[in-house]
């Protein structure tokens, strides 16, 4: 199974060559005790915050919750707007909305695109945390991102 996500993975960003898509996603930043919670895929090398595309119909905050219930098993009880990003990758010209949350249940489970969920403290990221994700976990360590307490 593995192995065919990384092999859609790459197809993928082929298609993104051909096709210079914009995209919407949704990440969620969720800090217990100091720590974030980060994923790692099967498809792809590093730690990530949980999150991912926007679905057709869906809203942001209904894809923030759906995101962070399949990719780590957690119900978020309280959602912060972070900010907007725009990301270049593959290709691509991903709008990326990063969330916040500190009060969440997790279950235990997660969907078969993730190896491995894990707290990290805030000062001591794992060496392969994606560069975006790492200046933004950074910068709301540093006290420079604003939570606006709209949901």
């Amino acid at each position: 199974m593995k192995l065919l996500l990384r092999i859609a993975f790459q197809l993928a960003k082929v298609y993104w060559f051909i096709t210079r898509p914009v995209s919407a996603g949704v990440r969620v930043l969720m800090i217990r005790d100091g720590q974030a919670l980060l994923v790692r895929h099967t498809y792809q090398e590093g730690w990530f915050m949980p999150g991912g595309g926007i679905k057709h119909g869906e809203t942001l905050v209904q894809a923030a919750h759906r995101e962070a219930f399949e990719e780590c098993g957690a119900t978020l009880e309280n959602l912060d707007l972070l900010g907007v990003y725009t990301q270049f990758f593959a290709h691509r010209n991903d709008q990326v909305i990063l969330f916040y949350s500190d009060r969440f249940t997790l279950s235990g489970k997660s969907d078969a695109e993730i190896e491995q969920v894990a707290f990290f403290p805030l000062e001591r990221l794992p060496e392969d945390t994606n560069p975006g994700h790492r200046r933004r976990i950074e910068e709301f360590g540093r006290g420079q991102l604003v939570k606006t307490g709209l949901w």
